[in-house]
């Protein structure tokens, strides 16, 4: 665990893992130690650099049987470019319908690893919050904002790779009045910006989901 964390430069990142396998115990009935810190994990780690969503999408007639595939890519270099570090809807509150039924994340590591024989594939996220309890008056988007700790870094989390529902596409907030430099391209506009419009527009499915 902690050559994965230096490698990937995240110090967070054993005790993130611990936090994940100690929430999948708890809900698998399993005995568990009396602290997350307690559980050790000696197996290799296995990377991968995407994933793909296959979710039922009955208005979009492009599918077959109305099922939709996706793929999310997580990487350092896409097509031998800039990286790439695709957005997601996380199925959090499947019972609410609409926009409020998910989180949003930001994928920065797809990966599995094994415990007590079960295999368990995840991702390393940043979580975005919502802004305001309703859609934008002007345009009709959410908005979203990336999350930080105390410190300023980046919220993170493991998340099990079945909670993710799909991909999702973020438009950045330009405000009046802010300048935007021309060195911002679609591959560093996440990085660059504060403020997102989650884009109901981009498919059928997104405008089903995300209305």
């Amino acid at each position: 665990m902690h050559e994965a964390a230096e490698s990937l430069q995240r110090p967070s990142f054993p005790k993130l893992l611990q936090k994940f396998l100690y929430e999948q115990l708890r809900r698998d009935n399993m005995a568990l130690p009396s602290r997350s810190s307690h559980l050790r994990i000696d197996g290799r780690i296995h990377v991968f650099f995407s994933a793909v969503a296959t979710f039922y999408a009955p208005s979009d007639i492009s599918g077959i049987s109305s099922m939709r595939r996706e793929l999310i890519r997580v990487t350092s270099s896409w097509r031998k470019g800039q990286a790439r570090y695709d957005t997601v809807l996380v199925n959090s509150h499947p019972e609410i319908q609409g926009v409020r039924g998910f989180e949003v994340a930001r994928v920065f590591l797809l990966f599995s690893f094994r415990h007590e024989s079960k295999e368990y594939p995840c991702a390393l996220v940043q979580w975005y919050s919502h802004v305001g309890s309703e859609p934008d008056d002007d345009t009709g988007l959410w908005m979203v904002e990336p999350d930080t700790d105390d410190t300023g870094d980046p919220h993170l989390a493991i998340i099990h790779l079945d909670s993710i529902y799909r991909a999702v596409h973020l438009l950045p907030v330009h405000r009046n009045n802010i300048f935007v430099e021309r060195t911002i391209t679609m591959h560093t506009s996440l990085d660059n910006f504060q403020l997102f419009y989650i884009n109901k527009f981009a498919d059928h499915q997104s405008f089903e989901v995300l209305s």
